[in-house]
């Protein structure tokens, strides 16, 4: 029972450490809030001592004095502040439950049950892993409302050992032990694995302890095992989504100036306008200037394209994705290490999503969906999803998609039995989705009801004034709006290809296990999510669906924080019944 007792502290870096990080911030403000005074008494000293040398310089020393005090007396009230709160915050594994206690003031105490412990994460910026700390997030059963617990600055040895014995002591009230080799068992997929050359450096890193930590703890060898390839790595930094629409941006104002010069040459395209030598030197001028300032952007499109491509690299540099027991365990990071961890209960879908690129190469995303927790109140902790990645745990950025069986089979031998018979879209469906996602959903359509109602709202004042400064404004206004005329229909064909392929592609299937929902177009996506995990189903028809006899499938999972709908538009209503049948209780 003594053993049971013990209080766990955290590293003594949550003292120092957070002192600092408190007393820069204090200091910070104070600078801000009294630069304004500061600068006047920086001024009245220098008229002071132009005429007093020897009181301005007393005066200088008794400042300067003052200052230092100020910065002692804050540092000593930091410092003395965290280690009170180091003193009152430790955590304890008791015979059913793990308890954290908290607060000087205000007295916190979390209570959690071994059982209700799904995940026990890790996260570390650069200084925490030269230091050998981390932050540990544990996840517990619960719903929308979910908080995660969060402990700050342990070592990493101590956040293994304190993963080990929470799962350990899980698997001891629930009567589950998970064994080494129970995936390998069911499937017979030996583990796989792969390397770049981040790994090495992502090993070093790992390795190195850092200045407080000590040799981790033993853990059990994961039944399946891969990382990313050279080619993989390099693909997931060059074409990720951010620097992939710089550079797309980049390239359109850059094809956008070659055609505004092509333009400019055809004969008599701007005769009217344009009737000196003097008015062509200045547009030849201008369009040069232009051409400068396109190029320019081009160019730091390109160098912020390739910072991004760097900083991808950089953040799955070390990719490791594992099956260890009933737990899914991803790590990744080369300057910022973060470990995520995922039970199988805890899994509600398997995601395969492809870009306009990854569908062109033949490559593909994947991903599970789970049940996440919102990030915990504490901010020094670090803890929760600021990348907009919640309920979604990436195990593989950029794999072809010939190998995603093997992977799903090797990694998530439950979702092996994926349904192959596909239900497409009611084929009205083409057309209702050409009108919805080309007009009435369509950004170009609005474009170029925007840039018709200002041109004709611009004329129309031209019209009614006698301004000549108006008319000769209204050259710019014509080309700016064919401009956005030419934006709108290049937009408006993009999404009516969209729109075909959305109604090509676009599909569900079921068998007695699972349900997987296919969404097409420019991107696909396909979510397949066991018949168990659906919390609520339903269809539902507008008064032009029902016109047309089609209905939208709903299926709402617990993936994410509030969950997560799961939507296919325009179904036939009979396979819409027949799916509603499917999702009878059965005996």
């Amino acid at each position: 029972m003594e053993q049971e007792s013990v209080r766990h502290h955290p590293h003594h870096s949550f003292i120092w450490l957070g002192g600092l990080r408190t007393l820069f911030l204090v200091l910070w403000c104070a600078v801000i809030g009294a630069f304004s005074g500061i600068a006047a008494l920086v001024s009245e000293l220098a008229e002071y001592g132009s005429g007093h040398a020897s009181g301005a310089g007393m005066l200088v020393a008794v400042i300067i004095g003052a200052l230092l005090l100020f910065i002692l007396v804050v540092a000593v009230l930091c410092f003395g502040i965290r280690w009170v709160q180091w003193r009152h915050f430790w955590y304890e594994f008791d015979p059913a439950e793990f308890s954290i206690f908290s607060g000087v003031i205000s007295k916190k105490k979390t209570h959690v049950p071994y059982t209700r412990v799904q995940s026990v994460d890790q996260k570390a910026s650069l200084i925490q892993r030269i230091l050998g700390l981390c932050v540990v997030s544990i996840d517990t059963a619960g719903g929308a409302s979910n908080k995660a617990i969060t402990i700050p600055y342990v070592t990493k040895s101590q956040a293994e050992e304190l993963r080990n014995q929470l799962y350990m002591r899980k698997a001891q009230l629930t009567g589950v032990v998970g064994t080494a080799n129970a995936a390998a068992a069911v499937t017979g997929v030996a583990p796989a694995s792969a390397g770049n050359i981040l790994d090495g450096a992502s090993d070093f890193a790992n390795s190195a302890t850092g200045l407080f930590d000590a040799p981790g703890s033993f853990q059990q060898a994961p039944s399946f095992e891969y990382g990313l390839t050279n080619k993989e790595l390099l693909f997931t930094g060059l074409f990720n989504n951010t620097s992939f629409m710089v550079v797309v941006v980049g390239l359109v104002a850059f094809f956008g100036q070659i055609l505004q010069g092509l333009v400019d040459v055809v004969p008599n395209s701007d005769a009217v306008l344009e009737s000196t030598v003097e008015n062509m030197v200045a547009r030849e001028g201008a369009l040069m200037a232009g051409g400068i300032a396109i190029g320019g952007f081009v160019a730091i499109c390109l160098v912020i394209w390739a910072l991004s491509a760097v900083g991808t690299m950089l953040k799955f540099g070390g990719f490791k994705a594992r099956r260890r027991g009933d737990r899914i365990e991803v790590e990744r990071g080369i300057l910022q290490h973060q470990f995520q961890g995922v039970a199988m209960d805890r899994v509600q879908s398997v995601i395969i999503s492809q870009s306009f690129v990854r569908r062109i190469m033949g490559y593909c995303e994947i991903s599970l969906g789970k049940i996440d927790a919102a990030s915990g109140s504490n901010s020094e902790a670090e803890g929760g999803n600021k990348d907009g990645t919640a309920g979604k745990v990436v195990v593989h950025p950029f794999v072809k998609k010939s190998e995603c069986a093997r992977i799903i089979s090797g990694l998530l031998p439950e979702f092996s039995d994926m349904p192959t018979q596909v239900t497409p879209v009611a084929k009205v469906a083409l057309r209702r989705a050409v009108i919805r996602r080309t007009l009435w959903q369509g950004a170009g359509f609005w474009i170029i009801v925007f840039a018709a109602l200002c041109q004709g709202g611009m004329h129309l004042a031209a019209m009614l004034s006698d301004d000549p400064e108006l008319w000769d404004m209204l050259f710019i206004f014509d080309y700016g709006a064919a401009f956005l005329y030419a934006a709108g229909v290049v937009c408006m064909i993009v999404n009516c290809i969209g729109a075909v392929l959305w109604a090509r592609e676009s599909s569900f299937a079921v068998n007695r296990r699972f349900m997987q929902v296919s969404n097409g177009g420019i991107g696909r996506e396909s979510i397949t999510f066991p018949r168990q995990k659906i919390q609520f189903g339903c269809t539902r028809s507008n008064p032009f669906q029902r016109r047309a006899h089609t209905v939208t499938l709903r299926a709402t999972i617990a993936a994410g924080i509030g969950g997560t709908t799961i939507s296919l538009i325009d179904a036939r209503e009979e396979a819409g019944a027949a799916w509603l049948q499917w999702l009878e209780p059965r005996r």
